[in-house]
């Protein structure tokens, strides 16, 4: 008791000095209940091993504070609920002088998967399921809102039982670990199901075996239908810089063709093995002027694309974009055209993309 005591007047003291100088402050967003939130972190009254208590927040918002002087520099710390549950996740770095905002959870990391059935899209004509995980802190943190990532072929991405070859790219199962260690921030994850238009709904017209040509109708769908729907219907951050879009193979060069058309909707866009051979590679002979929009793209070294995403890679080089700044390409060393090896490497743009601690509410 006397050591906590201790801890607690520390903590004031550094509160008051903090008010005086140049102050750097933590809001925990958090419906703690009856517990107490605290800090642990690498400097001052904190440390890894006890936390000081933070301020408690007054009326009904949930937000609690701790401020310290900024001459102690930059100090990482995470939240602890009560004296022993400490946060799921990574670190949070907060540079001197800076007024931090972040949004915990204390539970299991696992996220959760909703389907949607029977979504209609007036601009195909048809219906299809939308398959939507949602990420571990979404039921227990109501404060919180997310980034969005958009992907097709949902049918494949969280359950084998539905994928097409009975694989999946086990999105769930990564995301929450990622998660979990702290190496990407939580994301909600839109599953869209592919039809038996596939191939027209993913391609733009029109290569001469395959056709194709319903690619314009298909990004429509996404930007003014599915996105409305889950934005008014979760929690989400709904401005570009917190939306992306990703596929594989004829999904690859969609996700590629819509962020080009639509850069005002997505800041993000990976292409995963994309089949930039479609219709003679008309579209790395056409690739537009330099946006504003990050894209991944990779290939596997095996019957996989690899002589064409290299040269849409060196075509999108030649308009100005820059690796590891705007544009990211991996060559998979033993990667097929298959979802095995799209599950082994799907962390990459993930990671890329949502960085632990680049979300900003």
């Amino acid at each position: 008791m006397k050591r906590f005591m201790n801890t607690a007047a520390a903590a004031m003291l550094l509160a008051l000095t903090a008010q005086q100088a140049g102050a750097t402050t933590v809001r925990i967003h958090y419906p703690a209940g009856k517990e107490d939130i605290r800090v642990i972190g690498d400097k001052g009254p904190m440390s890894w091993s006890k936390g000081v208590p933070a301020q408690r927040p007054e009326g009904p918002v949930n937000v609690w504070t701790y401020t310290w002087p900024d001459e102690l520099g930059a100090v990482q710390m995470k939240p602890t609920l009560g004296e022993d549950k400490v946060s799921i996740g990574g670190a949070y770095k907060l540079a001197p002088g800076s007024t931090v905002d972040i949004y915990p959870f204390f539970g299991a990391p696992f996220g959760k998967l909703t389907i949607v059935k029977d979504f209609e899209s007036r601009q195909l004509n048809n219906r299809r399921a939308l398959r939507i995980w949602l990420p571990p802190s979404y039921a227990e943190n109501p404060a919180k809102r997310y980034p969005v990532l958009y992907m097709h072929d949902g049918q494949n991405l969280f359950d084998a039982k539905t994928a097409a070859y009975g694989v999946e790219w086990g999105i769930d199962e990564t995301m929450n670990r990622l998660i979990a260690m702290g190496i990407t921030d939580e994301v909600i994850v839109v599953g869209i199901d592919n039809t038996p238009d596939r191939i027209p709904e993913y391609t733009p017209c029109c290569d001469p075996k395959y056709g194709g040509g319903k690619l314009d109708a298909y990004g429509a769908f996404i930007v003014d239908t599915v996105k409305p729907y889950v934005d008014r219907t979760y929690r989400t951050l709904p401005g570009k810089e917190n939306t992306a879009i990703m596929g594989s193979s004829l999904g690859g060069i969609a996700s590629v063709a819509i962020a080009q058309r639509y850069p005002e909707t997505f800041s993000k866009a990976g292409g995963v093995s994309s089949s930039f051979w479609w219709n003679k590679g008309a579209l790395i002979a056409k690739v537009p002027a330099r946006l504003p929009v990050k894209f991944y793209l990779d290939a596997g070294t095996v019957d996989d694309g690899l002589d064409d995403t290299t040269k849409m890679l060196e075509a999108m080089r030649a308009k100005g974009y820059r690796e590891n700044e705007d544009l990211m390409f991996f060559k998979a060393d033993g990667g097929r055209h298959n979802e095995a090896s799209w599950a082994a490497r799907v962390e990459k743009p993930l990671t890329w993309f949502f960085p632990w601690g680049s979300v900003k509410q």
